[in-house]
């Protein structure tokens, strides 16, 4: 399959894992899709290979909104090479959205350096992981204080690390492909087909053209970014006091504001609840434990309003990555979510803060001349 093939040909030979061209087809029933999730284990797993299938327990675990993931675990193990596994299938037609070989050439080094689950495998549409114990986070949770610290420190750790590529943000490569993708989409459905009709890509495009403009300007830090910081995306294990960031496929090098300005719009959730929108000060007190995570009453005024103009200018791109995002969603994603109606509530709060975020962000780059 071409993911494996191109994992193949990007991984570094020291970090290599298995792979094979087996498919798990999520459309199965799922006693059919849990025996195909078995003979990936055991085809890519030597430990597992003589395991009898059953004693393999294969269940669903609650995720995201591209994915499959299964849990897969030997019962009455405790043999350390026989841990729970995760077993994520990809989502049908989630190439559209997602670069998996751009995702696979960065997870095994995201792997080794103890960022997610550890890659154990790669199938034809899919990966193997180690399972990670503990609960993902809600909207509701990333406003506390307690994790609020947790994930300044797990993101600049993540901002800090090397990963070979492509050291050019991807941000406008990326909206880019939506627009072009989404701008020739044909929907069967004549009121989906109503509404989408309704959008004006060139509008879209002059909103993009002006605010690529403004980042040229600013002049922003490229690092490694995660790219999709909303709730689900963090793990905390209560035992271990331990926070996981997971789930890395729009992982690629970018604009650190951009990173966080997702983190802050996600407070909304996928309700778009603009209200939750952290206020200036719940900034503060993230940017101080992101710059400096020791000692963070070190940061400077200088450095706090430089991050938080950053981060509320890249707010506004982050609006139009997920709005041109849904559209191509919204014609290819087989989840049941109102893709369409996304795209307007992102859009709209991007329409809403448009002038106010730029007027302040003007005033803030004429400062620094």
């Amino acid at each position: 399959m071409r993911t494996i093939k191109i994992f193949a040909e990007r991984s570094d030979s020291s970090m290599a894992v298995r792979t094979c061209s087996l498919i798990v087809d999520t459309r199965l029933p799922d006693s059919a899709l849990f025996s195909r999730a078995i003979g990936v284990c055991k085809t890519l797993l030597r430990r597992w290979a003589d395991v009898d299938d059953s004693k393999i327990l294969v269940t669903k675990i609650t995720g995201g909104i591209t994915n499959m993931l299964l849990k897969a675990e030997v019962e009455g193990e405790n043999d350390d090479q026989l841990q729970p596994l995760t077993v994520r299938v990809f989502g049908p037609n989630t190439d559209a959205v997602i670069d998996r070989g751009r995702e696979l050439q960065a997870i095994a080094f995201l792997s080794s350096a103890g960022f997610g689950a550890k890659l154990l495998g790669v199938f034809g549409n899919g990966m193997i992981q180690s399972y990670l114990v503990g609960r993902t986070l809600e909207p509701h949770d990333i406003a506390k204080p307690e994790f609020a610290k947790l994930i300044a420190v797990e993101v600049r750790r993540l901002h800090e690390l090397e990963i070979p590529g492509s050291k050019e943000p991807q941000l406008w490569n990326d909206i880019y492909k939506f627009i072009e993708k989404g701008s020739t989409v044909v929907f069967e459905d004549s009121e989906k087909q109503k509404t989408y009709e309704t959008i004006s890509f060139e509008n879209i495009r002059e909103e993009v053209e002006e605010i690529k403009a403004i980042s040229d300007s600013f002049k922003a830090p490229v690092v490694f970014a995660h790219n999709d910081l909303l709730s689900g995306n963090f793990m905390y294990n209560e035992e271990k006091g331990q926070l996981y960031i997971i789930d890395y496929e729009y992982g690629s090098h970018n604009y650190r504001g951009y990173d966080i300005a997702n983190y802050l719009n996600e407070h909304a959730g996928f309700d778009c609840d603009y209200s939750l929108y952290p206020d200036k000060e719940k900034q503060f007190y993230f940017y101080r434990h992101y710059l400096h995570p020791e000692q963070p009453e070190m940061s400077t005024k200088a450095e706090l309003e430089e991050l938080y103009a950053e981060c509320s200018f890249y707010s506004l791109a982050s609006h139009l990555y997920w709005a041109t995002w849904a559209i191509v969603q919204a014609r290819y994603s087989n989840i049941e979510f109102d893709y369409l109606g996304y795209f307007f509530q992102r859009f709209d709060e991007y329409k809403r803060r448009n002038e106010d975020i730029k007027l302040r962000t003007s005033e803030y780059l004429n400062s620094r001349k």
